[in-house]
């Protein structure tokens, strides 16, 4: 109960304002523009290739908005002074973290399951694997938790949401970026390294319709480090 109350808490905190608003209304802008200049272009393509096209261009509109909706989860907190009511609440660490994870969840579910025309339209000209669509939205909600627990562990760290959103961006282009690093190391490392990749190695399957166990246990394993990570960052600034 109290981690839904927590959830229920900062969902509508991150869309009391206009900075909520403002998020979903550029994502879906940016991410709409970018669908009808690459995957709608004017070069005769497979509905196969328009729909994986447009998951691998939502996916970094996803990202963009899970850093931008977690910074606030706890720098917020700290800089207004809303933190100390948390702290002394009868609620634990782990139901706090849950709490505010489930909240910038929602959002970006929400954010996600606005974009759901895009591949609709796909069905005026041509024909769609529904499977397909289906593996896509799991593997961009996915993608979506990893990062929203990156950029959460990143907002624990420090009080100024400005910080906050530059550590967590290094962390999240540090994990993207896995996979150039690969290219540059010897093997057993090539391997080690490029499957702590982000986003190449284990998105682009769900992009074309593949679903494997192996890239949904990354993005849990991910997703339940970096909340432990800052279970545990909340719990020793609670103890101080």
């Amino acid at each position: 109960m109290n981690v839904l109350l927590i959830a229920r808490r900062d969902f509508a905190a991150a869309l009391h304002g206009l900075w909520g608003y403002a998020i979903v209304a550029a994502v879906l802008f940016v991410d709409g523009l970018m669908f009808n200049v690459f995957a709608m272009e004017r070069t005769a393509k497979f509905s196969h290739d328009v729909l994986e096209d447009f998951f691998y261009y939502t996916s970094g509109t996803i990202i963009i908005a899970a850093v931008l909706f977690t910074i606030r989860s706890f720098a917020e907190e700290r800089q207004t002074g809303t933190e100390v009511l948390l702290q002394t609440s009868p609620v634990s660490e782990t139901q706090i973290v849950l709490g505010k994870y489930l909240a910038v969840m929602g959002i970006l579910g929400l954010v996600t399951l606005l974009t759901v025309y895009m591949p609709a339209l796909v069905f005026v000209n041509g024909k769609v694997s529904v499977g397909q669509i289906a593996i896509g939205y799991l593997g961009l909600l996915s993608l979506a938790s990893a990062t929203a627990a990156v950029g959460m562990f990143g907002s624990s760290l420090v009080r100024s949401q400005v910080v906050a959103a530059i550590m967590s961006g290094v962390m999240v282009v540090t994990l993207l970026i896995c996979w150039l690093l690969s290219q540059l190391t010897d093997p057993p490392f090539t391997d080690v390294i490029a499957n702590l990749t982000l986003h190449d190695k284990h998105f682009l399957p769900f992009g074309e319709g593949r679903l494997t166990t192996t890239n949904l246990i990354y993005y849990a394993s991910v997703t339940y480090g970096f909340l432990m990570l800052t279970t545990r960052t909340i719990r020793g600034r609670r103890w101080q």
